[in-house]
C-alpha cells in the first residue's frame, strides 16, 4: 500500500487536485494567466438540459417540497449563467445564485430577469459567502467540484443549505483531460489521470452523507465536422500558456481532435 493509499478519501482528493497544477517553468513563460474561465461559455443553452439525471433528481425534490408546503425555491452554486437552475424555472418559485465572478451573476441576472423569474445574486467563494445565503428547498451545483480542494466543508454547507435535496453535477474525469493530449504535444508534459467523480463520491460518503451516484454521457457540442473558431484557438492558447505565433498549430491540432461523448456524473443526497 502506497502513502497516497493510506490517505483518507477527502485527502486523496485534495492531493490529487493539486497535481493539476501546472509546473512554474512553464508558468513563467505564459503571457497571460491560464485560469480563465469566459463568460461567455456559461451561457445557458437555448434547449435547456432537462433530460439528464441532475435535471430529474432536482425536479422530483422541488415537486416533492412544493406538495409539503416549501416555497419553490433553488439555490445555484457557482450558478454561471443558470444553467443548472434555469431549467427548474417553471415549477420553482425564486433562484439564488452564487458565484465569485460579478460577469457571471450579472449574465445570470439578465437570464432569470428575461424570462420574468424572481432572483437573488450573492457575490463571493462558497462556503464563505453561506452566512449570507437563504436556506432553499433545492440546492443545485454544477461543474464546481473539481476546483474544490477543501470538499468537505464546501458540502457540509451545500447540505445545511437545502430543506429537501443536494444535486450536484460534474464529469467523470477533470474537466482539463480534454487538454491532456495538448499538454503532451506542446510541452512534452504528462497530465494526471485522477480524481474522478466517484472519488468525490468517496469523500461526500466518507463524511456520512447518504450519496447516490447516476452516471450518464452527453455528446460532446463541439463533436463532429466544424470550424475551429478563433476563439477556441485563443483560448486553447491561454490554457496552454503559450504565444499566438502557436496559433497554426494550434489550429491544426484542435481539427485533428476526436470528440468522444462526454461521461458526466449526478451526485445527489437529501438534505
Amino acid at each position: 500500500m502506497t502513502g497516497h493509499d493510506r490517505l483518507g478519501a477527502a485527502e486523496r482528493w485534495a492531493l490529487d487536485l493539486q497535481q493539476w497544477g501546472i509546473p512554474a517553468h512553464i508558468l513563467e513563460q505564459a503571457p497571460q494567466s491560464p485560469w480563465i474561465h469566459p463568460t461567455e461559455s456559461f451561457r445557458p443553452t437555448t434547449e435547456p438540459m432537462v433530460h439528464t439525471p441532475s435535471y430529474r433528481r432536482a425536479r422530483e425534490a422541488l415537486d416533492d417540497a412544493l406538495r409539503h408546503g416549501g416555497d419553490g425555491s433553488v439555490l445555484d452554486v457557482g450558478c454561471g449563467g443558470g444553467r443548472a437552475s434555469l431549467p427548474l424555472a417553471l415549477p420553482a418559485r425564486r433562484l439564488v445564485g452564487v458565484d465569485h465572478q460579478p460577469g457571471m451573476l450579472e449574465m445570470f441576472a439578465a437570464e432569470t430577469a428575461a424570462r420574468g423569474i424572481a432572483a437573488q445574486t450573492v457575490l463571493g467563494d462558497w462556503p464563505d459567502v453561506a452566512a449570507s445565503v437563504p436556506v432553499c428547498d433545492v440546492v443545485v451545483c454544477h461543474h464546481v467540484l473539481f476546483n474544490v480542494p477543501h470538499l468537505v466543508p464546501f458540502a457540509a454547507a451545500l447540505t445545511v443549505h437545502a430543506r429537501r435535496r443536494v444535486v450536484v453535477e460534474i464529469p467523470m474525469l477533470h474537466p482539463l483531460t480534454n487538454l491532456t493530449a495538448a499538454w503532451k504535444r506542446f510541452w512534452d508534459l504528462d497530465r494526471p489521470t485522477g480524481p474522478t467523480a466517484l472519488d468525490a463520491a468517496s469523500v461526500l460518503r466518507e463524511t456520512g452523507l447518504d450519496v447516490a451516484v447516476d452516471e450518464f454521457e452527453l455528446a460532446d457540442p463541439k463533436a463532429g465536422p466544424r470550424t475551429v473558431t478563433d476563439r477556441d484557438v485563443e483560448h486553447t492558447r491561454v490554457r496552454l500558456c503559450l504565444t499566438a505565433d502557436r496559433d497554426p498549430e494550434i489550429r491544426e491540432f484542435l481539427e485533428q481532435l476526436p470528440r468522444p461523448p462526454r461521461r458526466v456524473v449526478t451526485l445527489w443526497w437529501p438534505a
